[in-house]
C-alpha cells in the first residue's frame, strides 16, 4: 500500500493551482484510467485532486454549427447529446463504440483523451518499456505485438493509441482547449497526440499542471453523415484492431472533399492526408478508395505478428468510404470483400 492524498475543488482555478504547486500530484475525473494505474504501479501520483465539481460538464452549439464539449462531461452524456448525434454522428458512434456502458458512465471526455496506452508491456513493470521508464528498451518489438501498430512507430515503441473518440475529433479537425499556469492555450487535435520518434514517454504537449478544459469542433457540414467504423476482436468493450473515422462530399459522384482518420493501426490518432489526397477530385468508387487505402498505408512497418494490420488497414478504409458515400454493399465486383 502507497498513500496518497485526495481533495476535492470546485473551481479551475484552484485545481490548476493545487497541482501546478506539487510534482507529485495529478488531476482526478472518471477515474477510470488513473485509478488503474496507480494500482498496477505505473503511476505513483502521491496526491489526487478530484475536477468532478468542475463546471465543465457543458455540451454547447456554437454559432455556425460548431459544438464546444466540457472536460468533465462523462462520454455516455457526450454521445447522446443532440447537437453531437446531429451534427457529428462520428463522435457518436466512436463514443459508443469505446469501452462497457458502465465505464463509458464514468469516463470523462478529458480523460478520454489523455488516457495511456494499453500495450500490455507498458502496464507490466517487470518488463522493458521506453514509454513508461525511458531508455529500458520495447518488450513489444519482438514480443507479442499483434494488437500493436504499422504506422507512426520509431524504434523506440510500436503501442498503440487507444481513443476512438481521439479519431474522430482529429479527423474533424477539433481543438483541445486547454487551461495551466501559463494561460489559455488552444491545440489542434491532430497536433495534440505526439508520435513516439526518440521521446515515446512524451505522448502530448500538456504541461504539469496543465488541465483540459474542453473540446470544440468546428462546424463542418459534410460531417452530418459521418461514420466511425471500429474493427475489432469481439463486438463489445474491445480496443481496435483498425477503425476509421469518415466524411465525405460529393457532387454528381465526384468527391469534392473528405475527412479521414484512422485508429488501431497506428502510435497516435492518424490523420489519413495521403488517402484524402488521392480521393478528392475523384470518382466514388471502389477503384478510386483502393487507391487511397494503398496510398496510406504503403509506409506501414510490420512486425512478427501484426502484419496483418496492413491489410486489414486498407480494407477499414475501403469499407468505411463505401459506407459513408451510400454503397454498403460488403461484397466487391470479385466477389471479395472490400
Amino acid at each position: 500500500m502507497r498513500p496518497v492524498s485526495y481533495s476535492r475543488v470546485a473551481d479551475v482555478a484552484t485545481a490548476i493551482g493545487t497541482v501546478a504547486a506539487d510534482p507529485g500530484s495529478t488531476f482526478l475525473a472518471g477515474g477510470t484510467t488513473e485509478v488503474d494505474l496507480q494500482r498496477i504501479h505505473v503511476a505513483s501520483a502521491k496526491r489526487l485532486v478530484d475536477i468532478n465539481d468542475l463546471p465543465l460538464r457543458q455540451v454547447e452549439e456554437l454559432p455556425g454549427g460548431g459544438v464546444r464539449i466540457g472536460a468533465v462531461a462523462r462520454m455516455s452524456d457526450v454521445a447522446q447529446a443532440l447537437p453531437v448525434r446531429r451534427r457529428f454522428p462520428m463522435v457518436s458512434q466512436a463514443l459508443l463504440l469505446g469501452a462497457s456502458a458502465q465505464l463509458r458512465n464514468m469516463a470523462s471526455i478529458g480523460g478520454n483523451l489523455m488516457q495511456r496506452t494499453r500495450c500490455g508491456y507498458f502496464r507490466d513493470v517487470a518488463a522493458a518499456c521506453n514509454k513508461r521508464e525511458p531508455g529500458t528498451g520495447c518488450s513489444a518489438m519482438t514480443g507479442v505485438n499483434r494488437g500493436h501498430a504499422v504506422l507512426g512507430t520509431s524504434e523506440h515503441c510500436i503501442a498503440t493509441h487507444p481513443s476512438d473518440l481521439a479519431v474522430a475529433l482529429v479527423a474533424l479537425d477539433a481543438v483541445v482547449l486547454t487551461q495551466g499556469p501559463g494561460g489559455h492555450r488552444e491545440i489542434l487535435a491532430d497536433d495534440f497526440y505526439l508520435a513516439p520518434g526518440d521521446t515515446p514517454d512524451r505522448e502530448h504537449p500538456i504541461a504539469h499542471g496543465e488541465l483540459v478544459v474542453a473540446v470544440q469542433i468546428p462546424p463542418l457540414p459534410m460531417a452530418s453523415t459521418s461514420i466511425y467504423l471500429k474493427v475489432r476482436d469481439r463486438e463489445s468493450y474491445e480496443f481496435a484492431l483498425a477503425s476509421a473515422a469518415v466524411a465525405v462530399a460529393l457532387d454528381a459522384g465526384v468527391v469534392t472533399d473528405v475527412r479521414l482518420a484512422l485508429g488501431g493501426v497506428s502510435s497516435k490518432p492518424w490523420r489519413a492526408r495521403r488517402a484524402e489526397s488521392v480521393l478528392v477530385g475523384a470518382p466514388a468508387t471502389v477503384e478510386s478508395f483502393r487507391a487511397a487505402a494503398e496510398a496510406e498505408m504503403a509506409d506501414a512497418v510490420p512486425h512478427a505478428m501484426n502484419a496483418y494490420k496492413i491489410e486489414l488497414g486498407r480494407r477499414t478504409i475501403v469499407r468505411a468510404l463505401r459506407m459513408v458515400t451510400g454503397d454498403a454493399r460488403m461484397v466487391s465486383e470479385d466477389g471479395n470483400p472490400p
